[in-house]
């Protein structure tokens, strides 16, 4: 089944004016973010408690782990819409990852464990995005709605792996942490399998569409993910034994990295000019729209994805972690970003809708730009954060307040970008654009890792002082106001979509 067709599909309906197959997707991404958070949250607490890393080595590592995760979704998005179909490569990534998190474990198995994380991440991420939107025609006033509610499956995991795998890993064991991460991943793909009925398309294109019972996947749909899993695991580890041969041209893999990006942006553009698929200036302008805004997503994950890194390092150096009881992990501050999504999406949900129906509706772009500029405002309070804790330990009241910033930006910004790719992609590339969206996170988590310590190379270079908050406000405030001066060309380029 093409993926054209897909979004032409009528959607089966619940009462909730839903369609079922959204809370399958849900549970499927809740268990996979459970295992990606409860990775993330011990992450750089591992390497530089256990394994004894350097903080800037630390913050390196995690630079190129998490920039990779989304990268790796420009071949898993191209794959899926060429060969694949989206259930294919989700059941893939999720084999993929499960086996990492396992691997994690075991410390002498980091570099392996890391890169089928990458690998698999790669598959799963773009193409359960893009299967939210095949259930909903375009045009569809509910779509926005459904991102929302998909969003919330996403932070529902997202709270629940810091106080599990955190608690785990930080007060019983960290191979005990990394093992309930893969645990949740298992869990994620057991969901996703038993309901395929309720999914619309994701096939590989070519078949013709199944509905009900029929929408399964076929023997040689399963050895193809087989194979191509074992392959995954190969190609870790081959390029770890391979790793000491060609580290002394480490430079010339991040070129070929960002060739590969730009690989998948000139496959758009080919997309767009070829004969077969030639299209009108409409959607090249749509296109065009989704490229601009993924440029201001850029400064807001970048100060965002602080999270994972310097803030959760801030948790565990410079925070009076015992001031409201018993000392609780440093890990369980990152617990705080998805909790107030949950108990806030649906109240920004209804707040939109209301919004939307009112002569003073904003477009996806404008709530973006008020998203980047809370997100400025957060950045300010850590600011001050930062400076109090050069004379002791601040209260852990500090650092909730600059994720409870963090978080009303994200809701402003994250899923509404979700389904502003959706609606504003052509259908036959719907999975990647998806991924050329997530491209803009992966430059952004890369620069977020590395940004601490290449501000301070660059200040003790020129003799100068760049603070790295003062840096991240200015980098997220003026932004922001930029995207809300652009408000009225991007949706007149949207035609009608935003």
């Amino acid at each position: 089944m093409s993926t054209s067709a897909e979004f032409d599909a009528p959607p089966v309906q619940k009462e909730t004016g839903h369609p079922r197959g959204l809370y399958v997707l849900f549970g499927a991404e809740m268990w996979e973010r459970f295992s990606y958070y409860g990775m993330r949250a011990l992450l750089v607490l591992y390497l530089t408690n256990r394994l004894e890393y350097a903080r800037k080595d630390a913050l390196a590592l995690y630079a190129v782990y998490t920039g990779l995760v989304y990268l790796t979704p420009i071949l898993g998005g191209f794959l899926a819409d060429k060969f694949l179909g989206q259930r294919k490569a989700i059941l893939i990534g999720g084999i993929v990852m499960a086996m990492g998190h396992f691997a994690m474990a075991f410390p002498p198995l980091l570099e392996l464990a890391l890169g089928l994380l990458i690998l698999g991440n790669g598959f799963f991420k773009p193409n359960i995005s893009t299967m939210v939107g095949n259930l909903y025609p375009q045009g569809d006033a509910r779509r926005d709605g459904a991102y929302t509610i998909f969003y919330m499956g996403i932070n529902l995991g997202a709270f629940f792996s810091p106080i599990v795998c955190g608690f785990l890993g930080e007060k019983v064991g960290w191979h005990y942490g990394f093992g309930a991460a893969g645990v949740g991943m298992v869990f994620g793909l057991i969901s996703f399998l038993s309901f395929q009925r309720l999914l619309v398309g994701g096939f590989p294109p070519g078949r013709e569409e199944e509905l009900g019972d029929a929408a399964r996947l076929t023997v040689m749909d399963w050895v193809h993910v087989i194979l191509i899993s074992l392959a995954c695991l190969g190609f870790a580890y081959g390029s770890i034994e391979l790793w000491p041969t060609i580290r002394p041209y480490k430079p010339y893999l991040f070129y070929a990295l960002g060739a590969l990006a730009g690989l998948g942006v000139l496959n758009v553009a080919r997309h767009l000019i070829s004969s077969k698929d030639k299209i009108e200036s409409e959607e090249w302008q749509r296109v065009t729209v989704i490229l601009i805004v993924g440029l201001f997503s850029v400064m807001f994950w970048m100060a965002f994805e602080q999270a994972g890194g310097t803030l959760t390092l801030f948790a565990d150096k410079n925070t009076d972690r015992s001031a409201l009881g018993p000392e609780i992990p440093a890990s369980l501050f990152q617990s705080i970003n998805p909790m107030l999504i949950f108990i806030l999406a649906p109240v920004f949900s209804i707040l939109w809708a209301t919004v939307d129906r009112s002569r003073f509706k904003l477009t996806s772009t404008a709530k973006m730009g008020l998203g980047l500029i809370l997100l400025g405002l957060g950045c300010v309070v850590m600011y001050r954060a930062d400076a109090l804790s050069a004379s002791g330990k601040v209260g852990p009241q500090w650092l909730a307040s600059v994720y409870f910033l963090f978080t009303i930006g994200e809701i402003c910004l994250s899923p509404i970008g979700l389904s502003m790719v959706n609606k504003l992609a052509p259908a036959r590339m719907a999975s990647l654009m998806m991924a050329i969206w997530f491209l803009c996170t992966a430059v952004a988590n890369y620069l977020a890792g590395i940004l601490e310590h290449e501000l301070a190379t660059i200040s003790e270079k020129y003799d100068v002082s760049i603070n790295l908050w003062l840096f991240l406000i200015a980098t997220s405030i003026i932004p922001g106001i930029m995207l809300l001066a652009l408000t009225v060309p991007l949706k007149k380029m949207s035609h009608g979509r935003l």
